[in-house]
């Protein structure tokens, strides 16, 4: 979930900052006019997929600074060895690069893997992963970091919020242009109504974009799930959901993660949530094992 979070709110921000360039210097004057559909929809891919790139080349970055992660360059006792090692032997067993390893501190069980390159990536586990799974578990959690990592799954996110943010970019502008138009305006450069309109546009735009880019998240924790399963074993990564089960509790969780439901709740939490219900990847690993 961390990634996912790290990486959404990144791109978010990149986002807005572009936003704000593009109205002080007047970019936005030089498109969305009527007539220019084609220009608006190329400024709309530019600065689309430039923000989601760009958020996705911080990610490590952000990530390391944000969560606090030490990295295990030399590892102080057994437990970093261990960590080291299994991280090592599940990325030689999925073909890609020997990802940097590190901890951070949090109560909370967590783990995430993030980077721009699958061969140059970063796993991390926190402190309340190690504190509250067995070696068994904590293996089976790494492996579906690791798999998150050899699917290319921040890649494909950054694929996807690219060609959503260019919708989100598109839309907003032309919603901003017919809200101009209906006030009667003589069609001259933009008046209040496109600005009003762009800006509402892109907030509601931007919350239906987000609950899109979530879905397509939680398919990709399935299968993160099933190569975390074959890193290790089924019974462990089953093992680790239980785990979660167990320890996670909505109220103990930071806002930046309970806001996003991972154990469920309303309907809106649900159509944010980055990850399914734990129960529900579980079944989903059952039912794989008994196929």
């Amino acid at each position: 979930m961390t990634r996912i979070i790290l990486f959404l709110a990144t791109n978010f921000a990149v986002m807005i900052v572009f936003g704000i360039v593009v109205r002080l210097f007047g970019i936005d004057q030089m498109v969305g006019m009527p007539g220019q559909m084609t220009q608006l929809l190329v400024f709309a891919a530019l600065f689309g997929f430039a923000g989601s790139f760009i958020s996705l080349a911080m990610s490590k970055m952000m990530a390391k600074r944000s969560m606090g992660v030490q990295i295990i360059e030399q590892p102080a006792n057994e437990t970093e060895r261990w960590l080291v090692q299994t991280v090592q032997q599940q990325a030689q067993a999925a073909g890609i690069g020997m990802p940097e390893v590190g901890v951070f501190h949090s109560a909370t069980p967590n783990a995430f893997a993030t980077g721009m390159n699958k061969n140059a990536a970063l796993v991390a586990v926190s402190t309340g992963l190690l504190e509250n799974m067995n070696k068994n578990e904590v293996e089976a959690v790494l492996g579906h970091e690791v798999s998150h990592v050899a699917n290319g799954d921040m890649v494909t996110m950054g694929l996807i919020q690219g060609v959503l943010n260019t919708f989100v970019i598109f839309f907003a502008r032309v919603l901003g242009m017919l809200i101009d138009r209906g006030m009667n305006r003589d069609g001259n450069g933009h008046g209040m109504g496109y600005w009003i309109g762009s800006i509402a546009g892109e907030i509601v735009f931007g919350i239906l974009a987000s609950i899109i880019a979530a879905w397509f998240s939680r398919q990709r924790e399935f299968r993160a799930d099933r190569g975390g399963a074959q890193l290790s074993s089924t019974s462990n990564m089953i093992g680790a959901l239980r785990a979660l089960q167990r320890v996670s509790h909505p109220e103990g969780l930071p806002d930046k993660m309970a806001a996003f439901g991972i154990l469920g709740g309303g309907k809106l939490s649900q159509l944010m949530a980055t990850h399914p219900p734990l129960e529900t990847r579980i079944e989903a690993l059952q039912r794989g094992n008994d196929g």
